[in-house]
Order: structure tokens, then C-alpha cells, then sequence
């Protein structure tokens, strides 16, 4: 990477005056700054999961099951090595804060190394225990003859391309931890915009794709067909010469992959041959064992947490498939629309952990725990304001991501009942997400690896379990349950935060001197 030009002491990157930065002046501006780009990135990773239940869900009603049983065991080994992408932009942030830039590129060319490694044997190790972990579901004889069977085809396919989604990961958490979020918003777009168009085309080949219907639907369009530009004409004439009808919910997973792997040869470019992101060149990938060591130790418990958060999403998916066909599509569909709605939260929550790093790291305690309390009063305004409108308008919503296939009318029915009963907890959400990336900015993953450990376990798995299997309230118990996490986690959080324990940074760079500029 060429080297940067040195900026004034109380400078950070990506700020357009010292009055805006994350270390000095304002805390609104460069909250809002680093949150909005990171809310864009989660909606544009929420789409390649729409945008594959969209098509799915004009396949089948079993093919959107698949996907939605297949996501938390995909995740529980991702999350092995998505704890250290974690800590690569904990100390990133820190060492920014204290113009360790230097420091700042070894981390990242550690932190690089270490996920190249582990995402080499997360694909290989998944894609041999997915069709042995999905055996082992509790799960209604007509699910495990027409949905689990699907969920493997996809996992595999997921599992073999782990190394192309990895690289993406690390790039946006490194580049967020230096107080960019805009580039990895540019690239995310890239790639999302690639998924889109490859989906219909991997999953339906020209056999009933429903692009090609949406299309012939288009205003003006029909005005055309005497030329010869017939959607429905084209596509009987495409499968006629290449007899291609897709690959069903593996031609999901193809496209995803695809477009993981444009992402991933964009976010590495930048970071080795731009002047985007910390100053990381080739010699910082030489295995520096201090540093790995580091990455390891505030990487484990993210990685603990994150991990115990796929097992705790396994269990849950394991009392649902004890449920029919309907009930866990709604579940999926379900989960897929709150994590639309959980954006603005998770948003603010890692805007949080740069602002909490780069402070911390310019000996600003003070200024980092005003970020907090703000962030979180915030989080909790704009997320309940999401409730009120996912409650008004659940139905119409639910209803567009499944066409006319079997069962639809019992899992959108479903699926509204679940998102409404969990838009109690929205409020919550907003306060939980910022607590968590408080303690995570600050180096203390270990906290908020409990703190999402009794959010998950205590808060849903035992209440899911009760409520279902002790109580008797059936598919409700599920949604009621899986309500109450974020509301225990949010408790939990502020009282613990309130201690004021959090505030000491994890790195020894000495702080530089910066003089406070406008309103904090």
C-alpha cells in the first residue's frame, strides 16, 4: 500500500474537519457517519437473503424451509472465525485513535492471515458435516423428506465457497475499525447487485423463470412482442437451445458465492494497493506470533459469543422443525424481515465499537461513554418507531415473498402472528446492540460474550422451551419466546455498563495529545 501523508495531531482518517471526527467534536456527526453506510451494508446483506427467499419462494414453500434451516448451521461455523475479524477492528480502532498506524497495519495483516487460514478448514470440515448435522434435527417426517434434503444441497455449496464470503468480512471489519464505512458500502453494493442478477438465472435456468414473467408484466412491454421482443417467447427460445433449468436452491448458493468472491478481490485490491484503510502491505502477512496472540485473546470470546449464538439459533430451528411445513417457512420468513427491521440497531451498535476503540485508544474514556448513552437513547427512539410500523403493515409484507405454492396461506399467516408479537422487543434491540458494541470497542469481549450468552439461552431457548414444550402454546410459545432475549439482554447491559468497569483501553500505544474542537 503507498504511504499516507502524515495529518495533524488530532486528525483520524475519513473525516472531512477535526470538528467531525470520531475523537474530537460532535459525537451526533461521526455516529451518524459511521452508522448509516454500516446500516446500508446490513440491509445490502439482508438482501442477498431476500432476494434468494424472493425466487425460493416461487420454487416452493419447502425450498424457503431449506434456506431457513440451513442459515444458523452455516453461521455456527462462521462465527468460529468471524470472532477474530472482531478483534482485527477492536485494535485497528484502538491503535487509530492513538496514531499507531503502523501498529494499525500489522494488525490487519494478522488479522488477514489468521481468517485466510481458518476459513481454509471451516469449508472443508463444514462441507463434510453438514448432511451428518442436519440427520441429527428432531425433525416432522415431512420436513425431513421434502425440506432437509434441500438444506444440504444449499450448505454444501455455501461451505465449499466459506474462503471467497470470509475475505469480505474481514475487509469491512478492518476498514470499519480504521472509521471507514462508505468503501465496504461501495463494494457490498457491488456484490449485491451481481447476486441479483445471477439468482434467477442459477435457480431457474429458462424454465418457469419468473423474471421473465415479470417482464412481460412491465408497462409498454406487450407493444414490443411484434417485434420480436417477447419475454415469454425469449425464454421458451433459451431453454429450446440450451435445455438449462437451473439448479434450484443450489443455484442460490452458486450466486452468492459468486458475488462474495467479486467482493472479496475488491476489498483485498483496496486494502494492498490504495491508500483506503489502515497502511497494510505484503510484509505485514509474515506471521507475527505477539500479534496472532492478540487477535486471539480478544478474538476467542467474540468467537465464543458468536458461536454459542448459531448453537443457541440451532436449538431454536430444532423445536420449530418439530412443527409442520408452514410453521417453519414462517419462521424463516419471520426471522428474515426482523433482521430488516434489527438494522438500525446493529448500525449503531458497531458504530459504537469505533467510536468506544478510537477514543479509548486516544485517552478519551469520558468522551467514549457520552458516545454510549447517546447511541443507545437514540437506538431506542428509532427502533421503536420501526415497531410501529412493522405492526401496521406485517401482512402485505409477509405476503410478497411467497407466489401461489402450497401452504402459503397458513405460513403467511403465521409469519405475521411471529412478527408482531416480537416487535415488543424492537425497543430493546436498539439499547442491547449499542451495550454490546460498547464493551466490544472497549476490548472487553469477554463481557459481552455473557451478556449474549443470557440474551440467547436464558432469554429465548429456555423460554422457547418452556413455553412450547412444558406450557402447551404451540407454534406461539415460539414467537413469544424468542420475544423476551433482547429485553433480558438490554437489562442486563445497561446495569452492567452503569458499573463503569468498561472504560480501559486494550492496547499500550501511547495516546497522542488532541484538543477537544467543537460540542462533544
Amino acid at each position: 500500500m503507498t504511504d499516507e501523508p502524515s495529518t495533524p495531531s488530532g486528525d483520524v482518517p475519513d473525516d472531512d474537519s477535526s470538528a467531525d471526527s470520531i475523537t474530537e467534536g460532535s459525537l451526533l456527526r461521526p455516529l451518524f457517519r459511521l452508522a448509516w453506510p454500516i446500516v446500508v451494508i446490513q440491509l445490502l446483506q439482508v438482501t442477498y437473503n431476500v432476494v434468494d427467499t424472493l425466487y425460493l419462494g416461487r420454487l416452493s414453500a419447502e425450498a424457503v424451509g431449506a434456506i431457513s434451516l440451513a442459515f444458523p448451521l452455516i453461521f455456527l461455523l462462521i462465527a468460529v472465525a468471524g470472532g477474530f475479524t472482531t478483534a482485527g477492528a477492536i485494535l485497528v480502532a484502538q491503535y487509530t485513535g492513538a496514531k499507531g498506524d503502523e501498529s494499525a497495519g500489522l494488525v490487519a495483516g494478522q488479522t488477514i492471515l489468521t481468517v485466510a487460514v481458518l476459513s481454509v478448514f471451516i469449508g472443508v470440515g463444514g462441507y463434510f458435516y453438514t448432511r451428518p448435522a442436519l440427520a441429527l434435527l428432531p425433525s416432522d417426517p415431512e420436513t425431513a423428506a421434502t425440506v432437509i434434503p434441500l438444506a444440504a444441497d444449499y450448505m454444501e455449496v455455501i461451505f465449499l465457497g466459506i474462503p471467497l464470503m470470509f475475505g469480505f468480512f474481514v475487509f469491512s471489519a478492518l476498514m470499519r475499525g480504521y472509521g471507514d464505512t462508505r468503501t465496504p458500502m461501495a463494494v457490498m453494493f457491488v456484490s449485491v447487485l451481481l447476486n441479483v442478477l445471477l439468482d434467477p438465472f442459477l435457480i431457474f435456468g429458462f424454465a418457469d423463470n419468473p423474471l421473465f414473467g415479470w417482464l412481460a408484466s412491465l408497462p409498454g412491454i406487450a407493444a414490443l412482442e411484434p417485434i420480436g421482443l417477447d419475454p415469454v417467447a425469449l425464454e421458451a427460445s433459451l431453454l429450446a437451445a440450451t435445455g438449462f433449468v437451473g439448479y434450484g436452491v443450489k443455484g442460490a448458493a452458486l450466486a452468492t458465492i459468486a458475488a462474495r468472491g467479486v467482493a472479496t478481490g475488491i476489498g483485498v485490491w483496496a486494502l494492498f494497493a490504495t491508500d483506503l484503510g489502515p497502511d497494510v502491505g505484503i510484509a505485514d502477512l509474515r506471521p507475527d506470533l505477539g500479534v496472532i496472540e492478540d487477535v486471539f485473546r480478544l478474538g476467542l470470546p467474540s468467537s465464543v459469543e458468536q458461536t454459542t449464538s448459531a448453537l443457541a439459533m440451532i436449538t431454536l430451528t430444532a423445536m420449530v422443525v418439530t412443527f409442520s411445513p408452514p410453521v417453519v417457512a414462517a419462521y424463516g420468513l419471520g426471522n428474515r424481515l426482523i433482521s430488516l427491521v434489527f438494522l438500525p440497531a446493529m448500525g449503531l451498535g458497531r458504530a459504537i465499537d469505533t467510536m468506544v476503540g478510537q477514543n479509548l485508544g486516544a485517552d478519551r474514556a469520558d468522551r467514549a461513554g457520552r458516545a454510549v448513552r447517546v447511541a443507545a437513547t437514540t437506538g431506542a427512539g428509532v427502533m421503536f418507531l420501526v415497531a410501529v410500523v412493522a405492526v401496521a403493515f406485517t401482512e402485505p409484507i409477509v405476503s410478497v415473498f411467497l407466489g401461489d405454492v402450497p401452504d402459503a396461506p397458513a405460513t403467511v399467516s403465521n409469519a405475521v402472528e411471529y412478527v408482531r408479537i416480537r416487535s415488543v422487543e424492537f425497543a430493546f434491540i436498539g439499547v442491547s446492540q449499542v451495550i454490546l458494541g460498547a464493551f466490544r470497542g472497549a476490548g472487553n469481549t469477554k463481557t459481552a460474550m455473557v451478556i449474549s450468552v443470557l440474551t440467547l439461552w436464558v432469554g429465548r431457548v429456555a423460554s422457547v422451551g418452556y413455553l412450547v414444550f412444558v406450557a402447551g402454546w404451540g407454534a406461539t410459545g415460539v414467537w413469544v419466546g424468542m420475544a423476551l432475549g433482547n429485553v433480558l439482554g438490554a437489562v442486563v447491559g445497561v446495569a452492567w455498563f452503569s458499573r463503569g468497569t468498561w472504560a480501559n483501553r486494550y492496547i499500550e500505544e501511547p495516546a497522542p495529545d488532541i484538543d477537544p474542537v467543537g460540542e462533544d
